[in-house]
């Protein structure tokens, strides 16, 4: 009889991992080499676990080992999309840090209405009630002290007014306007540093998307690490930005 192994089943029920035989000796090479093939297996089988053929299809036709430039990755996004409705193209970026902000003017509509609001006791008294009907909050210096009574309902949301953005002045209504003629307030994620960034819609033409992501690009410099493009239904494809 050979020697028995001890086997840990612990982390997860589709992995063996072979341990030590009972004399506390390490696993041979030709068995880790068998644990390592099974757990890119099984890693592989849970990144398409519930993907549609469809998406599968697409997915297949990305090369993944590289970063398109940006006309080939919108011209790509756009040719996988498989929605039956106009999806909306949307940048994935992984920023340095988790607190990135940046104000940007896209050359070309997005398709996204802002919802602007200026801090006022009706507003507070809606935010009270649980009433949040908007994107943006801007307040003027003399209502932050009141503001600051929900900022565990307006932090987490990214809708505290916050002088880093320019959300707290004492001209809110040119901010508003400024915003509402097409400025956006870009944000990264409260706990990981990742922007999701609407680009348009796939029915523009790839020009005007191009020059939008091009834009994003250049607004964030050297903030941004990596850039995904995709659809509302589209496998990701990576784009170049440096």
């Amino acid at each position: 009889m050979g020697s028995k192994r001890n086997v840990d089943m612990s982390a997860n029920s589709d992995v063996v991992k072979v341990v030590a035989d009972a004399s506390g000796n390490a696993p041979s090479e030709s068995v880790t080499a068998t644990t390592e093939e099974t757990t890119a297996v099984v890693k592989k089988r849970r990144s398409t676990a519930g993907r549609s053929k469809r998406y599968l299809a697409g997915r297949s036709q990305v090369d993944r080992t590289k970063a398109y430039d940006v006309f080939a990755a919108i011209e790509l996004v756009k040719r996988l999309s498989y929605t039956k409705f106009d999806g909306t193209i949307t940048a994935d970026v992984v920023v340095r840090e988790a607190d990135t902000q940046i104000q940007l003017t896209f050359p070309h509509s997005t398709g996204k209405v802002l919802r602007v609001a200026i801090a006022s006791d009706e507003i507070i008294a809606d935010i009270a009630a649980g009433k949040i009907e908007f994107d943006v909050l801007i307040s003027p210096p003399a209502f932050i002290a009141k503001l600051a009574k929900y900022a565990r309902t307006l932090g987490p949301k990214g809708l505290m007014p916050n002088p880093k953005n320019g959300t707290i002045t004492d001209k809110p209504e040119v901010k508003k306007k400024e915003l509402e003629s097409g400025a956006t307030l870009l944000k990264a994620e409260k706990k990981q540093a990742v922007m999701h960034v609407i680009l348009g819609k796939v029915s523009m033409e790839t020009k005007d998307l191009v020059e939008n992501t091009q834009a994003l690009i250049i607004a964030l410099d050297t903030r941004a690490l990596r850039l995904t493009l995709s659809a509302s239904m589209s496998p990701g494809v990576r784009v170049q930005i440096s």
